[in-house]
């Protein structure tokens, strides 16, 4: 086989459907998000406005999570030295599983090195070592749930998307005396639905099935403390496993889950995703505890992001961009073509000096390609004008249509 052929045809066939993707090589600039540096070669701005960060409330910036981590760099090193298990447990790794614990009423938690990773582990985990174990998986569940889920060969059911009635459905399909597990997401990031999740628990509960949310793009968000949907609406205590980030609202990197003690520990003596994985460094766990004890107690960021959520979707919908309408915080405008998605976002990018990346298959289903974008409590009006400006624009050059709302 001619394998640099094959490999040259297939990313080919991806540019000629207009699925490439292209990496935009970004500077962030500390203390003026969502600002940053383009490095490129070209006659486009070099400075851009970042519009698709999940850096939501922009605390990769925040004063209280940098001097958290300059102080454990200086104290500890660069690196965590070592899995968890051997040589890589640090003081700043137990206080951070103890604030995760306590944001999610929980009694222990247990860290990762990514939110993809604390899916894949966490969930394979469970479904391959209880016996018999059946999964029952949201249709829309992210790609870290599914590979879990895979991963541990359990018997698996995709039940309708937020949809209690199917799940109850398939529940009863299966032996009562089998473990169960449901598994779901509170915000959907592609399409920014919430699920129903207090029916989901109730029919969990009448089935006796274990519970497992990912609140990854909900965590600082939502809530009193920043708990995410469950806190917002004083579910927290029906799930089994609440799953998070520290990737998008908390601003750094790792991913967690938060159960009872025995239900931890059990993933930490048997996952190997977490087992085999050398420890995020403390610096990191560190930032990742100042940002999450500062929107415990802070509601001006959750308040500043909705109301330049609102603002964003009115200015939109006043021009006739089509936008899916949603609950959430994520605002995904409709192109519904592939290649003029990625044309948009380049000229967007090149012209404008607005970065929002194309959102197409295998992420999308083909034919509901969008540009999804993530206001921050730090864009201000005129980046907003800026943004409904240049996509009203490249809206006409394209010939798409308008919502009923333009007029």
């Amino acid at each position: 086989m001619d394998y640099e052929r094959h490999f040259a045809e297939s990313l080919d066939s991806l540019r000629n459907e207009g699925r490439y993707r292209v990496f935009a090589d970004l500077e962030r600039h500390r203390g003026a998000f969502p600002r940053a540096t383009r490095h490129h070669r070209g006659d486009g701005p070099d400075e851009v406005t970042v519009w698709c960060s999940n850096d939501y409330l922009g605390m990769g910036q925040h004063p209280a999570v940098l001097a958290a981590m300059h102080e454990a760099i200086d104290r500890c090193g660069a690196g965590a030295g070592g899995t968890r298990n051997i040589s890589g447990t640090n003081h700043y790794h137990v206080e951070l599983e103890r604030s995760l614990a306590d944001l999610h009423g929980k009694p222990a938690a247990l860290l990762f090195t990514s939110g993809y990773v604390s899916n894949w582990a966490a969930l394979g985990t469970l479904a391959a070592k209880l016996p018999n174990c059946a999964v029952f998986s949201d249709a829309m569940n992210h790609a870290s749930m599914i590979e879990g889920i895979r991963h541990s060969r359990a018997d698996r059911h995709i039940f309708k998307h937020n949809d209690p009635e199917d799940l109850d459905r398939l529940l009863s399909s299966v032996d009562p005396s089998r473990p169960k597990l449901v598994a779901f997401e509170s915000v959907y990031s592609m399409d920014g639905d919430i699920a129903p999740i207090e029916e989901l628990c109730d029919v969990a509960d009448r089935h006796g099935a274990m519970t497992y949310l990912d609140e990854v793009h909900a965590v600082g968000l939502y809530g009193p403390r920043g708990g995410g949907i469950a806190e917002q609406r004083g579910l927290m205590d029906r799930l089994t496993v609440i799953e998070g980030t520290l990737g998008k609202a908390f601003g750094v990197v790792g991913g967690y889950i938060a159960a009872s003690k025995n239900l931890c520990d059990y993933v930490r003596s048997f996952a190997s995703g977490f087992i085999f994985t050398t420890a995020l460094p403390p610096a990191v766990a560190a930032g990742a505890r100042a940002s999450i004890e500062h929107l415990k107690v802070s509601n001006a960021e959750r308040e500043a992001h909705q109301a330049v959520v609102g603002k964003v979707r009115a200015r939109l919908k006043a021009i006739g961009i089509p936008l899916m309408d949603n609950p959430s915080h994520i605002v995904p405008v409709m192109v519904n073509d592939a290649a003029k998605c990625k044309w948009i976002s380049d000229l967007l990018l090149d012209k404008y000096g607005v970065y929002v990346q194309p959102i197409n298959y295998p992420t999308v289903p083909k034919g509901t390609e969008r540009l999804r974008i993530t206001p921050s409590p730090v864009h201000t009006d005129a980046d907003i004008d800026h943004l409904a400006y240049a996509l009203s624009d490249l809206w006409s050059q394209c010939a798409l249509a308008r919502t009923s709302a333009v007029a």
